[in-house]
């Protein structure tokens, strides 16, 4: 699968600590395989994030995607990254 970055997702990916960074690019890396994506535990989002996904960084950290179709039939744009206050 290919992966985008917004502009706003790399600001905030910037403001965590280096160890919090290393364990997202690993979920990404997990991510680009939709086999693994229970394991992340994926799911719809609802409400004013219809139409978005988020998965599991670890206990507290979250990352908000949708699912693209501009270069690929299965690429994913990550939009943004941080705890339970994202989804407000």
């Amino acid at each position: 699968m290919e992966i985008e970055y917004s502009p706003m997702f790399l600001r905030m990916l910037k403001t965590l600590s280096q160890a919090l960074q290393e364990e997202a690019m690993e979920k990404i890396d997990l991510f680009q395989n939709p086999d693994t994506h229970r394991l992340l535990k994926v799911h719809k989002l609802q409400g004013r994030l219809a139409g978005k996904y988020s998965f599991s960084v670890n206990y507290s950290t979250r990352i908000i995607f949708q699912f693209t179709k501009i270069r690929s039939p299965r690429a994913a744009s990550l939009l943004a990254i941080g705890d339970h206050a994202i989804y407000r």
